[in-house]
């Protein structure tokens, strides 16, 4: 839905890393639905915007703000969230909504018990190819799927420390965002049979990680996550049907059928990042309507990852 015609909403950033940086802040700079009132964080700040070393001193000054976008690590999100809510605010969650399930399942209780928006967002499912794939999958039959996600940590998470932490879910970190197209490509549910977590020595979170799941009509699908790729970044989903083969890479940027459906390689799409634009457009649009969205099936899968894979040790991993 356009927010163009409506009150913009007033919110607040809360958490001023790489992501709020990159994403966030010239997302809402260039949505006139919104006005990004103030920000929130310890150790970070904005140009030209009213900065506070937290939430409730940024609350308490521009008690007018209509919603936050907590980019936080998650292991503080919650109790953030919960002030929000409780002193009237919208939220909009970083991925992943939190460190739990719980603690997510108690912020969607407490949304609805104050009448808030709370919008768990999983931004790769905003990717431009991610519905075309989802539409050309919905009249063909699913045969097996096969997801591979190889990154650089040192490139694309330098010194962030918090993400080796409990909670930080390590390579999950990226692997949640293929597990979030995942279940939005697939029509019927899946579930983790078997695992196996790399941990570094001298870490709490996994550097790696392989995944077999199955599907409810017996689908074999496969993943693989993988933080110590230092030549081209991996970032694809593959799916064979009855009727050709889609791949989906750059991390839903691009579409691609072979086989049967279409002469080979054709490119169904191809399209420039856009995801932050329509997660905010998203948010707007639940707060108009007056409702929340809180898929928790992305941390389902890492939270059963953690629960069933074995757990195996690998080399330490140094940041230089």
């Amino acid at each position: 839905m356009s927010t163009e015609t409506q009150t913009p909403i007033r919110i607040g950033l809360v958490g001023i890393g790489k992501i709020a940086r990159d994403q966030h802040a010239p997302t809402l700079a260039a949505d006139s639905g919104f006005v990004l009132t103030a920000t929130a964080s310890p150790h970070g700040r904005l140009l030209d915007i009213p900065a506070y070393p937290t939430l409730e001193a940024m609350l308490d000054a521009h008690p007018e703000m209509d919603a936050v976008a907590l980019c936080t690590p998650p292991q503080v999100r919650h109790g953030l969230a919960h002030s929000a809510l409780l002193r009237g605010k919208h939220v909009f969650l970083e991925k992943p909504p939190g460190a739990t399930l719980s603690e997510v399942e108690d912020l969607a209780a407490t949304a609805a018990r104050v009448n808030k928006t709370l919008f768990a967002s999983w931004h790769s499912r905003f990717a431009p190819a991610v519905e075309p794939a989802r539409a050309w999958l919905s009249e063909r039959r699913i045969v097996r799927a096969r997801i591979v996600w190889r990154e650089n940590v040192r490139v694309w998470h330098p010194g962030q420390d918090w993400i080796w932490r409990p909670g930080g879910l390590g390579v999950f970190d990226p692997g949640i965002n293929a597990l979030s197209i995942a279940t939005a490509l697939l029509p019927k549910p899946f579930f983790l049979t078997e695992a196996t977590l790399d941990f570094p020595e001298n870490r709490q979170a996994p550097i790696a990680a392989t995944l077999l799941f199955s599907g409810s009509d017996l689908i074999p699908i496969t993943a693989e996550f993988d933080w110590r790729e230092t030549g081209p970044q991996i970032w694809d989903i593959e799916i064979e049907t009855d009727d050709g083969r889609l791949r989906l890479s750059d991390g839903g940027a691009v579409a691609t059928v072979h086989g049967e459906g279409g002469a080979k390689g054709q490119v169904l799409v191809a399209g420039v990042g856009q995801e932050y634009a329509g997660l905010y457009r998203r948010f707007a649009g639940l707060i108009a309507l007056g409702t929340s969205e809180v898929d928790l099936s992305p941390l389902r899968h890492v939270a059963d990852a953690f629960l069933l894979g074995a757990r195996r040790l690998t080399d330490a991993f140094i940041e230089a």
